[in-house]
């Protein structure tokens, strides 16, 4: 497993394990399988349900805690200072675990600042390795970082090959923040696995298109966390360090972004008022 260092000197897999969407009476059961591929980096969070089971993996797993990242997510019903500091105590007791090494602010609504307040002093307690923020736009990232005590170490954001958020990667670098992608695939939107470039590139490597567009976003310094229920999927995601792209081949896979969510943006009314409804 290769890792990156954050900003606190933390080192965090590059490459992890995803839980969203995963059905909580199988969360324990996909967790047991990522880690005997040889995952040691889970990601999971409040909102998705299934902290417990990816908890009782960690207990049955056989490898020791300190071998292993786990980051959760603190949730928008939690925002606030009093919410948020209590959901981590519950968030520790579902993980069945001392301390969280990467812990999130889920989305950036209702009284963020407060959340994070309550996740600086975790961290100063012990209770949290790192801290940051997920789906945090580059506008609230550079405000949040600049009135942070404890600098985020990450943002979590939407990252594929159609939607590379050069922008925001380069306001990240500024603040000395790690960029970390969620659905790495797009959820298969736009023909995903289909799409000709990853396919004739990764066909040269005998790798799947999947294969192909970790890579890559691996070697543009991001952090993945692809998702499966299944374990051989698990396994093609995982063998993604046998092989390199070249400049070329970069450029080629660089060409597909579009500049655009294929999911929601915060800057649609429509899509707040929506996520208003969860506070």
């Amino acid at each position: 497993m290769e890792y990156t260092t954050l900003n606190n000197g933390v080192k965090m897999p590059v490459l992890g394990y995803g839980v969203y969407q995963v059905d909580p009476a199988e969360a324990e059961r996909c967790v047991l399988d990522a880690i005997s591929v040889g995952y040691r980096s889970i990601d999971t969070a409040q909102a998705y349900a299934n902290e417990e089971g990816v908890g009782n993996a960690i207990v049955k797993c056989g490898v020791p805690r300190e071998e292993l990242f786990i980051t959760t997510k603190v949730w928008i019903s939690n925002a606030g200072y009093e919410k948020a500091k209590a959901s981590i105590e519950e968030s520790l007791r579902k993980l069945q675990t001392d301390y969280i090494d990467l812990l999130l602010i889920h989305q950036p609504f209702g009284d963020y600042y407060g959340t994070y307040r309550a996740m600086e002093e975790a961290y100063k307690a012990g209770k949290v390795k790192a801290i940051g923020v997920s789906n945090f736009y580059p506008d609230r990232f550079i405000d949040i970082s600049h009135f942070a005590e404890i600098k985020p170490a990450v943002n979590q954001v939407e990252t594929h090959v159609f939607q590379q958020q050069k922008t925001a990667r380069e306001y990240l670098k500024k603040h000395g923040a790690q960029i970390e992608s969620w659905g790495p695939f797009a959820e298969g939107k736009n023909d995903y696995f289909q799409n000709p470039v990853l396919k004739e590139i990764g066909a040269k490597y005998n790798k799947s298109a999947a294969q192909t567009a970790l890579r890559f976003l691996l070697q543009s310094d991001v952090v993945v966390i692809p998702k499966s229920t299944h374990k051989e999927r698990m396994e093609e995601n995982f063998n993604v360090f046998d092989f390199s792209l070249t400049e070329e081949e970069m450029s080629r896979i660089e060409a597909l972004d579009g500049g655009e969510s294929l999911f929601f943006s915060h800057y649609d009314p429509e899509i707040v008022e929506w996520f208003m409804t969860m506070a």
